[in-house]
């Protein structure tokens, strides 16, 4: 369920007091992959509940470069939240997720096999409020960068020329 930072916060509160451990994965997630679904899974089976916070567009344009996202947050947020063991998905616009760690205090940060638990940015924020980090997902062999290459690579010149039914090519057929 997409919810506000708000509103994320009262449910972990109700989550906690019903005994449920709480994980926390972060993105950008622009065009959903594979690896993307390995990393969400893998998080999901490091606690009862699975928040994954996902960047806005403004940062993920900071971090991924001008001519990003390809989705805009509210269509990542939503696929994001489609995949099975993802309880709870929150757009979050700051340029790292400490604060929403802070706020949070989640049982384990998730980061994908690109980490290293002694590589990870937030790895002292963690280990502030006494909570654990995982790394999950399979070896990060997929990436959106090389989906827009492979798309790009097999768009020609006609693919890109809008047809209608008046337009379509013809065959020796017609």
């Amino acid at each position: 369920m997409i919810v506000s930072e708000t509103e994320l916060l009262a449910a972990t509160v109700r989550e906690r007091a019903a005994g449920k451990t709480i994980a926390l994965a972060n993105g950008c997630f622009d065009l959903l992959h594979v690896g993307h679904v390995r990393y969400l899974r893998g998080a999901a089976a490091e606690a009862d509940r699975l928040v994954v916070a996902v960047n806005d567009d403004r940062s993920v344009a900071a971090l991924k470069g001008g001519d990003r996202p390809i989705l805009p947050a509210a269509d990542r947020a939503e696929l994001v939240a489609a995949v099975r063991g993802v309880d709870y998905v929150v757009v979050f616009g700051d340029p790292t997720v400490e604060r929403l760690l802070r706020t949070l205090r989640p049982d384990v940060h998730c980061k994908g096999t690109d980490y290293t638990v002694d590589s990870v940015p937030e790895r002292a924020v963690v280990s502030s409020y006494g909570g654990r980090i995982a790394i999950v997902g399979d070896p990060k062999g997929h990436a959106t960068r090389d989906l827009v290459s492979r798309i790009r690579a097999t768009v020609t010149i006609d693919d890109r020329r809008p047809t209608t039914n008046d337009q379509r090519p013809t065959t020796n057929d017609e």
